[in-house]
């Protein structure tokens, strides 16, 4: 027999699993507990005809061959149950201690009944109305009506499928809100004096503890939702001493408070936000004490002004014009501005809504003070987030000053709504956060990291926020080794490098108007780092080896505004928030922090680490392509490197924008095809291009070959050879795929092209020139002799990227082997006589001296002579033909002596 239980103390989650179960085993028998919540006995009392339970007093004992566990980890007591006998448990509280042997399925939703209504969807089975009315009981009491955060779109999906089935949402709403017994009303009445607030890790927490009635036999938990209905805490634990046991029950809404991690410390179990425990003590002095010193020490601080916070707050003065705030806000994009006095001091908050109104009644000229909020509303880092809302909530303020701890007169930063927001909104990740440390160290070589944390410690003491930022932190978390590092520092650079190379030792580099700076690093510097050892090596790793980190580069956190849609931005300095506002797409928006205590701390402001998990390209805002057409190139780079996928509105917005391309100007537009060639599947980036329409707003008669994809995949092939990867083409690999792209392009659009990306006039003269290659070749029969394809290549050999470019077009043909004996040996012969030699044979210096050479080498080209004797043979053939040559020509050259004319009578 199949007997199915759970846990004591049956909610409707729990009777609501019990008879899922049962209609998905119909042999099993559903044995309700000894103890049902008052409004569930209710509702089986009305409803018993239809739900045909065993009840305990029902039971007999009998053998059991298998047991049946819903929405509980605990076995219950029940007779003819014994240790051996096979378990299965399903359930969606997380895993607790189990036997080993026993099947366990649990799946992270709002309820139990939730899973079992999925299964019995898969199964095909009818349900009725009133098992629908009891299977929505269960899954609205375990979410709270579909609130808890615990809540899942499956459990939202399994809701409607159960009112479409005819689930009666006013037998739902009235067996939900039971009346409190007398009974109940007394418990409660003790609990609500009895409540106290205690601030634990900057969460307020109420804790309640009270003796119940000795003949107390009611349900304790609708007690304790009418009490935290009366005092909305954040998280409340009860304690209730009944005779021979406490009663613990706990609730939370706060991510940082786990009430099943404090229920299952006292035996018991539950959820994250509804958990309980019956604990078999007397007293309950003991028990409240032992709950307190829980709290403390499971319970995680709460999140700080400090992690929302953006430093750097940028102000106006009550003085200035309404008219000039208008445009500060337009350009950087804020939402409000703290308003200071001409002493520094904070007087109001400026609001963009006050600022529209004002420009819409034309009172732009008025000054700031006339319209601002006034009040001196401030927190400092170390406030809560629950403080920072209550003044949020009661001053009306959604942008919050920060002051720094020590001084209430030093704006610091500024914390806004928005960071409240998305703070609250976050998913919550337990157990999913990487470890960020951990995966840097693995990034950088062990000497870099040393020298990474030491950097974090001197910044640290400068009280100065440093970070790695955009495409390094994520490369960091797709596991890839650290390349280029850069650091942006939420304040000044340029004095962070200046006190490293006081500290350190090496060079500075700087430029105040960019606010960046490069510190260049020498042997002092890595002696420095690595403690003083022995120059040379350790841990396995020369100092010639970290020499190839010959410098690190530093920039003061910016933010930028867009003048007008294509052109380049305008750039100003700001917070890190904004710094990493202004990049393009949410997967190169992540930071890592890296000073002090802070090592390792991941910011995501823009959702980026979603996306990189979900493997999305998504732009950050819907002007983003607008601001910046290159960056639709950008878009289709990352997504062909990383396997991503452009998300779909960022797509729409991509398409939409493709036409503003022309306005870019041609070095931004090569710029970003030459990092796209750069790429390990570069034919992937143009065919990409080339679907979205972009390569035709370079030109309209451009377009993307499958002639150019496959020489852009023998590219590396063709480079593998060090003949050819030795000949190092003056315009860059870059410059040789551009030739590739174009070879097969009639030669008025590679003109266009040229003008269009304003090309070099090398990379120019190279195109006309793989141009009249490719045409020569072609003329060029199969078996032609070296010599004629020596003397055919050899006006190209100031033009390597050329003769590449056409090997790699040409590959397959017969003339691609010519070539490649052209690279690898008839460019290197050279003929053993000179013109020396020549003048030695009597030859006047000419333009012959070239055209004997050349036979000669063409004679040794085609293997007819080998030798320095037989070169200088065929030159004294050549010489003396050349003689001849002279010769005759001189003959013909010289005039005949005319004889004088006598005339007839001449004698």
């Amino acid at each position: 027999m199949l007997l199915i239980l759970t846990h004591e103390n049956s909610d409707f989650d729990a009777v609501a699993s019990l008879w899922a179960a049962h209609r998905l085993h119909p042999e099993g028998v559903p044995l309700l507990a000894r103890r049902l919540n008052r409004n569930v006995n209710q509702f089986l009392t009305l409803y018993w005809g239809v739900f045909r339970y065993r009840r305990q007093d029902d039971w007999r004992r009998q053998k059991i061959d298998e047991v049946l566990l819903v929405d509980t980890h605990a076995l219950p007591s029940v007779r003819g149950l014994r240790p051996q006998t096979p378990v299965r448990v399903i359930d969606h509280h997380e895993k607790e201690m189990v036997r080993p042997e026993w099947r366990v399925h649990v799946d992270p939703v709002g309820a139990t009944t939730t899973i079992l209504a999925e299964m019995m969807q898969q199964a095909g089975l009818k349900i009725s109305s009133e098992e629908a009315t009891l299977f929505l009981l269960g899954v609205y009491e375990d979410t709270g009506n579909l609130t808890y955060d615990t809540t899942t779109s499956r459990d939202v999906r399994v809701a409607a499928w159960l009112l479409e089935n005819g689930a009666d949402l006013s037998a739902v709403r009235r067996f939900m809100e039971v009346p409190l017994t007398a009974e109940q009303q007394q418990l409660y009445e003790r609990l609500l004096t009895a409540a106290k607030w205690h601030h634990i890790g900057g969460h307020a927490i109420v804790v309640a503890a009270a003796r119940g009635a000795d003949d107390f036999d009611d349900e304790i938990s609708s007690v304790v939702g009418r009490l935290r209905d009366a005092l909305l805490p954040p998280a409340m634990f009860v304690l209730v001493a009944l005779p021979h046991r406490v009663h613990l029950i706990a609730r939370s809404n706060e991510e940082s408070v786990d009430a099943s991690a404090i229920a299952r410390a006292f035996g018991g179990g539950g959820h994250s936000r509804a958990a309980a425990a019956t604990i078999h003590e007397t007293t309950l002095q003991p028990v409240l004490e032992r709950l307190l010193d829980l709290l403390e020490e499971k319970v995680q601080p709460v999140v700080r002004v400090s992690e929302l916070m953006s430093h750097h707050v940028k102000t106006v003065q009550t003085s200035d014009r309404i008219a000039d705030a208008a445009g500060e806000m337009q350009r950087h994009g804020h939402e409000g501005f703290p308003v200071v006095d001409e002493g520094g001091r904070l007087a109001g908050l400026l609001t963009r809504r006050a600022v529209d109104r004002a420009i819409t009644h034309e009172l732009g000229h008025l000054p700031i003070s006339q319209i601002m909020k006034p009040g001196r509303y401030t927190v400092r880092p170390s406030d809560s987030i629950v403080h920072l809302q209550e003044i949020m909530i009661e001053e009306g303020w959604g942008q919050v000053p920060v002051v720094a701890e020590n001084d209430p007169e030093r704006l610091i930063g500024i914390v806004t709504r928005t960071d409240v927001l998305q703070q609250l909104m976050r998913p919550d990740k337990r157990g999913r956060k990487p470890n960020l440390v951990e995966q840097l160290q693995q990034a950088f070589d062990p000497n870099l990291w040393r020298l990474i944390e030491a950097i974090g410690r001197e910044a640290a003491t400068l009280h100065l926020p440093i970070y790695f930022v955009g495409g390094l932190v994520r490369d960091v978390l797709l596991g890839k080794r650290a390349v280029d590092i850069d650091i942006v520092a939420e304040g000044e650079a340029i004095g962070l490098v200046d006190w490293l190379v006081r500290r350190f030792g090496g060079k500075q580099h700087t430029h105040q108007r960019f606010g960046t700076a490069k510190w260049m690093l020498s042997p002092e510097v890595w002696k420095k780092i690595r403690g003083g050892a022995a120059a040379g090596e350790e841990d396995g790793v020369s100092l010639n080896h970290l020499e190839q980190t010959t410098a690190i580069d530093f920039v003061s956190a910016r933010t930028e505004f867009y003048e007008e849609p294509t052109v380049l931005p305008t750039v100003v300095r700001g917070s890190i928030k904004l710094d990493l506002l202004r990049r393009d797409f949410t997967i190169n928006t992540l930071a890592i922090r890296l000073d002090g205590a802070h090592l390792g701390e991941l910011l995501d402001f823009y959702g980026g680490l979603r996306d990189l998990e979900q493997g999305l390209i998504r732009a950050l805002h819907s002007l983003s392509f607008i601001d910046d057409p290159t960056r639709i190139l950008r878009a289709v780079r990352f997504e062909q490197r990383l396997g991503f996928t452009i998300e779909a509105r960022t797509l729409e917005l991509l398409e939409n924008s493709i036409e503003l391309l022309p306005r870019v100007t041609g070095a931004r537009l090569w710029n970003e095809l030459a990092q796209g060639f750069a790429e390990s599947d570069p034919a992937a980036v143009m065919r990409r291009l080339a679907e979205l329409g972009v390569l035709t707003q370079l030109d309209p008669r451009l377009c993307w070959s499958e002639a150019a994809a496959a020489a852009f995949i023998r590219m590396g092939a063709v480079l593998a050879d060090p003949a050819w990867s030795a000949a190092q083409p003056r315009i860059g690999e870059a410059g040789v795929y551009l030739l590739l792209w174009l070879a097969d392009h009639p030669h008025p659009v590679q003109e266009a092209v040229v003008k269009r990306l304003r090309l070099s006039k090398e990379m120019a003269t190279v195109l006309e020139k793989l141009h009249e290659l490719l045409h020569a070749l072609a003329a060029l029969p199969a078996g032609a002799p070296a010599s004629q394809v020596e003397k055919l290549c050899r006006p190209f050999a100031d033009f390597p990227a050329a003769l590449l470019a056409a090997r790699v077009w040409l590959d397959g043909q017969p003339a691609a082997g010519q070539l490649d004996r052209y690279q690898h040996r008839w460019r290197h012969e050279r003929t053993e006589i000179s013109g020396h030699d020549l003048r030695a044979f009597g030859l006047e210096p000419g333009p012959w001296y070239g055209e004997i050479l050349d036979q000669i080498l063409a004679a040794r080209l085609d293997g007819k002579i080998a030798t320095t004797a037989e070169e200088r043979a065929l030159l004294a053939d050549l010489a003396r033909e050349e003689a001849a040559r002279l010769a005759a020509e001189t003959a013909r050259e010289t005039p005949t002596t005319r004889q004088p004319d006598r005339g007839k009578n001449g004698e």
